[in-house]
């Protein structure tokens, strides 16, 4: 089997209700997407992480310019020499960013080539899997204008307890006198029970997140997600000194490289890689293979469309818990319930919630088919074919 053609899609819409967090407003959700076609008929697909502010164009020119010539002709089962020539051409224009966020698009997209040609699940490809469902947790709170707060994120937070979850995450990060007063309600608002995470998305500095810290521990929160900027790894690990809060970070940071120094230094409890960012299915598994060797636990950052959550499902079935143990602690799902018209079309609605559960999709490769109309509906720019 060899890669006859890598095809891009930059898919893009307005949002009719724009929402913000710590970094600005979201007015469009937007994704670029990879098409692997093989000589065999087959053909995989892959997705770049595209940040709610996040230009998708970036990476689709990665691909198409840079990434592309690589994989032509070549045998997919080669997937770790190529994802290394891939790395290793973009290395002196990439190692993070954009760059990585393009690999990461053509190594998701030629695992599903791998899972589909051998009529297999790709978690089945990685080793297999240690769980067959995960637990998610609700992504949003996001802020709207014209709602008034903690009140809209009370109710929010209710309507996700009704469908289901158990646990969500707050986004923060808009004044910490503000963000004490909204966490210490909200958690007042749902109860004791529920877990309950926050996501400042880096808008604190060391101190000013001390000072949050110190001010929800009343609140039981289960993480603090991304405090503080992500090249501040020794703030990291003083504030993790500080706190019986679990600190968790890495959506930020990319490949196994990028990684050592969070890992060997245990800077965080809890590392966050996105599969559709940090390098895909080749290095992401590098990645659990270092947290697993420093015991510390894996829950992967998910964001984006179906494509991305199916690919974060089939990796997640296969993180060991850190350790194993009778009641391990098992890895959850981040599954975002924030405004995104394609998500679910795009994958003919293959993937939901049921009795507070997600399954990992069985089928081969990513376990899910793609709505090719969905694609020409919001397809925008030169990756129109």
């Amino acid at each position: 089997m060899k890669i006859m053609d890598v095809k891009t899609h930059v898919l893009s819409v307005p949002l009719e209700e724009p929402f913000a967090f710590s970094m600005g407003w979201v007015t469009k959700r937007s994704t670029m997407i990879v098409e692997i076609v093989t000589d065999e008929g087959i053909t995989g697909w892959g997705e770049s992480l595209c940040h709610g502010l996040q230009p998708p164009e970036i990476a689709e020119a990665v691909v198409l310019a840079a990434l592309k010539p690589i994989v032509l002709g070549r045998d997919p089962f080669d997937v770790d020499v190529l994802w290394e020539e891939m790395y290793n051409l973009t290395r002196p224009f990439g190692q993070k960013g954009a760059a990585l966020n393009a690999i990461a698009a053509v190594d998701i997209a030629i695992w599903d080539c791998l899972g589909r040609a051998l009529g297999k699940p790709i978690c089945k490809l990685l080793g297999g899997v240690y769980r067959t469902e995960i637990e998610p947790y609700a992504t949003g709170f996001y802020r709207v204008r014209g709602k008034h707060y903690p009140a809209a994120a009370i109710e929010e937070a209710q309507s996700h307890l009704a469908k289901g979850f158990k646990a969500m995450k707050l986004k923060t990060g808009f004044g910490v006198e503000e963000d004490i007063e909204y966490i210490h309600a909200v958690r007042e608002g749902i109860g004791s029970a529920p877990k309950l995470m926050i996501d400042a998305n880096q808008a604190y500095n060391v101190g000013a997140a001390r000072r949050i810290l110190k001010a929800i521990e009343p609140a039981n929160i289960h993480w603090f997600e991304e405090p503080i900027s992500p090249e501040d790894v020794e703030g990291y690990r003083e504030l993790k000194t500080l706190t019986n809060i679990y600190l968790a970070a890495g959506e930020s940071e990319f490949s196994k490289i990028g990684f050592r120094e969070w890992v060997s230094t245990r800077a965080v409890d809890i590392l966050q890689p996105d599969l559709c960012s940090a390098g895909g299915f080749t290095e992401c598994r590098k990645i659990s293979a270092l947290a697993q060797a420093w015991h510390l636990s894996l829950i992967p950052h998910v964001w984006g469309s179906g494509i991305g959550l199916a690919a974060a499902l089939q990796f997640i079935a296969t993180i060991p818990p850190a350790p194993l143990a009778l009641k391990p602690i098992e890895p959850m799902l981040e599954y975002d319930q924030s405004s995104h018209p394609f998500r679910q079309d795009l994958i003919f609605g293959a993937i939901n919630m049921r009795d507070g559960k997600v399954e990992i999709p069985s089928g081969p490769g990513l376990g899910i088919e793609i709505n090719r109309e969905v694609i020409a509906r919001y397809e925008r720019g030169p990756s129109g074919h």
